[in-house]
């Protein structure tokens, strides 16, 4: 490559081949929906720091996790065993939906951890992701611990194909919980990969992999034009199913207490 592809508002999303050592592909254009669409349809990601320029990137290797492959630690094991023997009752104490809190989930998601001075997801990022989120695209996991959200992620769903973007948790495996019931979800719909970006100590302990570009863009084609699962607001079950969510059978939720 002999340098970086600036983009204008009607230039295309190049090919993610064509990326920087480091990954970088792109620099500028828009965060609009159709825009989001095309690139992450083309395996690449918007990843910038708030005041900066958009950045589109295409990693390689690239963190993937293979639904099958999810560590699930003993402990962990036995918490979600406790978690499905008690979530259809009225006083279960830990709960998991989907989609009723996707705006407290990002925000909380772009809080900074205490080892960063900042988060790159920027306001611009959270009202891009709203926008994608209310046309059915973007999703959210929530895990609710005595009524308060304790923990979740969110992330891009596209065909037959997950694009985890970020977890966040306030009480011990409240994320891994939110994690270990998307990944069941997502089986269940026949989604075997899920998108972790970068490549991390944490994400490799819960059992995702590096994978090259070469063999992700090639999983991801195959992927986008199957089906996708059917999202909707409710109560994600250790089934993978989503049921109604009925507060009034579970007492009352507290998004930020």
């Amino acid at each position: 490559m002999s340098g970086l592809i600036w983009l204008d508002i009607d230039t295309p999303i190049p090919e993610p081949d064509l990326a920087m050592p480091e990954g970088l592909l792109a620099v500028g254009a828009d965060l609009s929906v159709p825009r989001l669409r095309e690139a992450y349809s083309k395996g690449v990601f918007p990843w910038f720091n708030e005041g900066d320029p958009i950045l589109w990137w295409s990693p390689d290797p690239r963190m993937v996790l293979a639904c099958g492959d999810f560590n699930e630690s003993r402990s962990l094991g036995k918490k979600l065993r406790q978690i499905a023997r008690r979530e259809s009752t009225a006083d279960a104490g830990v709960l998991v939906t989907t989609d009723l809190a996707f705006s407290q989930v990002i925000r909380s998601c772009a809080q900074p951890r205490a080892a960063q001075a900042g988060t790159w997801i920027s306001d611009r990022i959270i009202a891009a992701y709203e926008r994608w989120h209310r046309l059915g695209q973007v999703h959210s996991v929530e895990t609710w611990v005595d009524g308060r959200l304790a923990g979740g992620l969110y992330g891009v769903n596209l065909g037959g194909f997950f694009f985890g973007e970020s977890m966040f948790t306030r009480s011990t495996d409240s994320s891994k919980i939110a994690l270990a019931y998307l990944v069941r979800f997502l089986k269940r719909h026949g989604i075997s990969h899920l998108d972790c970006q970068q490549c991390t100590a944490h994400l490799a302990s819960l059992g995702a992999l590096p994978m090259s570009r070469g063999d992700f863009l090639a999983l991801l084609r195959g992927a986008l034009p199957r089906p996708a699962p059917p999202w909707r607001a409710g109560q994600l079950l250790h089934d993978g199913t989503i049921r109604p969510f009925n507060p009034a059978g579970h007492g009352s939720r507290k998004e930020n207490a």
